[in-house]
């Protein structure tokens, strides 16, 4: 059993629901990549994150970032990689593969401005170049999905990596060339899985808005469910000029076989955010505005069947994930919405979809002192279960610098079995 309280300080403000530690307790900016993947390593006693260089002024291409591995069990923490393929929301896009000696994270060559995953053994030092970037590792940390990580941040900034801007394409409509790329991790491999074309065409998704606005699409989240056999990715219609965005949850076998809409744009449009997979790996779980009374939490099957609020009883809220009972969601709430308390603080939120309550885990500050241009340097709290179900870690910045936060869940919740 690792003892937490004798290695890292204690979070205590607000009177937490649960023990709560602060496991990047340093005077760097750090945080961990998303509410997706787990920052815990299999085996349970590593942590790893990205520790950015500053958080006070807009990135600048070349600049160096650090993949930082903390050892639970001592305490000690230690830089195994320095890493120019960063950005402000997921940093290095930091995250275990199917065991403790395979780290992924991504970088990028000043020489040509190209993204690549590392295959990094944390303890042995041993480092492997692969084709493409990494945004999710399959389950068995066999396959590597990634959108283009350079023409992200024209759906979005700060979910990529930073290069010059003479250095970013622009779409234009629905390309052959850009979409969703897999990478063979074993032999380092890459390949565009599927085109953004090709979703566009037999998803019948719009290439214009309501008001007949042109729409040029780029691809953003990508992640795999939990059996490893079925991938969700999500595509964003941006506006050539005026016009309104269109978003879409699309689905597809990992061969690129059986392309289904599990969110369609008309679904999105009146409010959502975050997809996730559910743990049955075959329904999508979302925060969507479905009656025009607010977000709830809902879900659909991956082709968009069944449609439905998984309670009605609480609103939803942040970055969501189901627990594999079948009851209990983790999630936070941004500083804008409602159930922030309006001070800089937000509430770390266990909720209970069968009785339709929710306990209030944690309330911390998740408000930077500056959150920069287009709120690049937000911090996002991106809850994430470890992989026995039974601790969760977020970001915060309760004392103005971004921090990794571990909440032990154990008494509240049963563990679960897989996942990531």
């Amino acid at each position: 059993m690792i003892d937490l309280a004798s290695r890292f300080p204690r979070y205590t403000a607000y009177e937490p629901a649960v023990p709560i530690w602060c496991v990047t307790p340093g005077d760097r900016p750090a945080i961990h990549r998303f509410f997706d993947t787990s920052p815990v390593s299999p085996s349970g006693r590593y942590v790893a994150v990205t520790r950015l260089p500053y958080d006070d002024r807009p990135p600048t291409p070349g600049d160096v970032a650090e993949v930082l591995v903390v050892d639970l069990a001592t305490g000690d923490e230690r830089v195994v990689a320095e890493t120019r393929g960063w950005d402000t929301q997921l940093g290095a896009g930091v995250q275990w593969g199917a065991d403790d000696t395979a780290l992924l994270y991504n970088d990028v060559d000043p020489a040509d401005w190209r993204p690549h995953a590392v295959v990094l053994d944390p303890a042995g030092g041993s480092t492997r170049r692969v084709d493409c970037p990494v945004y999710m590792v399959s389950p068995d940390g066999r396959w590597a999905l990634s959108p283009d990580l350079v023409r992200i941040r024209r759906a979005q900034a700060g979910y990529g990596v930073i290069v010059p801007e003479r250095c970013v394409p622009e779409n234009r409509g629905a390309p052959e060339d850009d979409g969703l790329y897999v990478t063979d991790l074993a032999s380092g491999a890459c390949r565009l899985l599927v085109s953004l074309r090709r979703i566009v065409e037999e998803c019948a998704l719009p290439l214009a808005d309501p008001d007949g606005h042109p729409l040029d699409y780029y691809g953003f989240h990508a992640k795999w469910n939990a059996r490893g056999d079925r991938i969700m990715f999500v595509v964003r219609g941006k506006p050539h000029g005026a016009g309104v965005e269109r978003r879409a949850v699309v689905t597809l076998r990992p061969d690129g076989s059986e392309l289904r809409v599990a969110i369609s744009p008309e679904t999105w449009a009146p409010g959502g955010h975050h997809p996730n997979w559910l743990p049955d790996g075959d329904r999508v779980l979302m925060n969507l505005n479905l009656r025009g009374e607010g977000m709830r939490l809902a879900s659909a099957r991956y082709d968009g069947a069944d449609l439905a609020p998984l309670t009605e009883a609480v609103p939803g809220s942040g970055h969501p994930s189901l627990h594999p009972n079948g009851r209990h969601v983790l999630t936070d709430a941004y500083t804008h919405e409602p159930l922030a308390y309006g001070d800089g603080t937000t509430p770390l939120r266990l909720i209970d979809v069968a009785a339709g309550r929710e306990i209030t885990l944690a309330r911390i500050r998740t408000a930077p002192p500056d959150e920069g241009p287009v709120r690049m340097w937000r911090v996002d709290p991106h809850p994430a279960w470890d992989r026995a179900y039974r601790r969760a870690v977020f970001n915060a910045c309760p004392g103005g610098v971004r921090r990794v936060y571990l909440a032990d869940l154990s008494a509240l919740v049963a563990g679960g079995e897989g996942g990531r």
